[in-house]
């Protein structure tokens, strides 16, 4: 069994750690965390290179990987997995998972980084290998989001069936320059494209870091897979803030704030549970996630919520 470990990120609460088990139809909230960021001082005039990594605020992907490197020496016989957005395109991370390997990272990458031979580019490079395998993905519908101060505006996407090529490329990610004593780390570079997305459609292509060791084009179409699962923590995202209305709690004191929202992760992780097993496994019984109070209070409420018929005199 593997167990997918997953980050969600939304100012001001941080939500980590979500795991999902491959093959099965559960998912289990590990952790979560407040974090209030501290605006950086006016004079400071640091160059972000001369900041430590302790300071910055990427350093909590590092902190929730040592927290996964804990976990893992309570599962000997289970392989971990921290599957990461782009916000986890970092040299430190990966240097920090060559110090603690028995769990791996897989994170879509951010940054086509230059390298020493034609065509120069890290990405134009992979775009060049040849096609090791095919797969059909899922891709999930996206609703339309508003430019936001940091945040591009987002189209709607309807969600649909796609056909991605996949490719593959071992590389060495240097150290960046400001880390002079540090050896390059060694990565395999997954590539994922939509050949033929439908009319009108920006077509699907990922580009994936891992530590994960690749041998064969099944060990690309694991990978993938795996990444498919992080839509989990999108999902949880939307339920918490659509469905829980966490972004309009409003409370006098960060205290309150923070034990409304302890609450609302637990209410919306069995609305997502409930959903994913209704549709997985629609003949389970009610009493499998509700207790017999909570039943008759359902049964009440659905009868109270039920019209009378409309009668004509």
């Amino acid at each position: 069994m593997f167990v997918m470990i997953r980050f969600l990120f939304f100012y001001p609460m941080k939500i980590d750690l979500l795991v999902v088990f491959e093959r099965k139809t559960t998912e289990h909230g590990l952790k979560a965390q407040c974090i209030a960021p501290h605006p950086r001082l006016p004079d400071d005039k640091r160059k972000p290179s001369k900041i430590p990594i302790e300071e910055k605020k990427t350093f909590v992907w590092i902190e929730h990987h040592r927290d996964l490197v804990e976990l893992a020496a309570t599962m000997p016989q289970t392989q971990l997995i921290n599957v990461c957005d782009r916000e986890a395109d970092f040299f430190e991370l990966f240097d920090e998972q060559r110090k603690n390997p028995c769990v791996e990272l897989l994170i879509r990458a951010q940054h086509d980084r230059n390298i020493n031979e034609s065509p120069f580019k890290l990405f134009a490079a992979i775009r060049e290998t040849r096609v090791q395998s095919r797969v059909s993905v899922n891709v999930p519908q996206q609703s339309a989001r508003p430019k936001k101060s940091k945040q591009k505006a987002k189209a709607a996407r309807p969600g649909r069936r796609a056909e991605l090529a996949l490719r593959h490329l071992a590389i060495q990610l240097p150290a960046p320059s400001y880390y002079h004593d540090k050896e390059p780390v060694e990565i395999q570079l997954i590539h994922a494209l939509e050949e033929n997305p439908p009319q009108g459609t920006k077509a699907v292509e990922w580009f994936l870091l891992t530590t994960i060791k690749i041998e064969s084009a099944k060990d690309i179409e694991k990978c993938l897979r795996w990444y498919t699962l992080r839509w989990r923590i999108e999902d949880w995202h939307r339920v918490l803030k659509s469905g829980c209305k966490i972004d309009d709690l409003a409370h006098e004191t960060a205290e309150r704030l923070r034990r409304a929202i302890g609450i609302n992760l637990v209410i919306a992780w069995r609305i997502m549970l409930m959903t994913l097993l209704g549709r997985e496994t629609p003949e389970l019984p009610a009493e499998i996630l509700f207790s017999d109070v909570e039943l008759r209070t359902l049964h009440a409420y659905a009868k109270k919520k039920i019209k009378p018929p409309f009668v004509t005199r």
